[in-house]
């Protein structure tokens, strides 16, 4: 979907490798990145600190907008996954 809004190949790879592509991206995107993995991959451990991180950069609206963007993204990958539905 990335691909064909437009979105830069180079910035889709450095996704995957953001620790080695940090220059790519600013402050605010590294933070919503790493919110981003760790509410996939354990929720529970989103702390204080990166939640002041996230407060630094954005507002209250759009922490909640963030959070129900990754959380939706994240049921749709599960249901799809869980029905092995075909990605065509």
């Amino acid at each position: 979907m990335a691909r064909q809004m437009g979105l830069d190949e180079a910035l889709l790879d450095a996704l995957f490798n953001i620790d080695q592509h940090r220059a790519l991206f600013t402050d605010r995107e590294l933070v919503a990145l790493r919110y981003a993995e760790i509410m996939t991959t354990s929720a529970r451990d989103v702390s204080e600190e990166l939640y002041d991180e996230l407060q630094a950069h954005f507002d209250d609206g759009e922490i909640v907008e963030l959070t129900t963007v990754i959380g939706m993204f994240n049921f749709f990958n599960r249901f799809a996954d869980a029905l092995k539905l075909d990605e065509h």
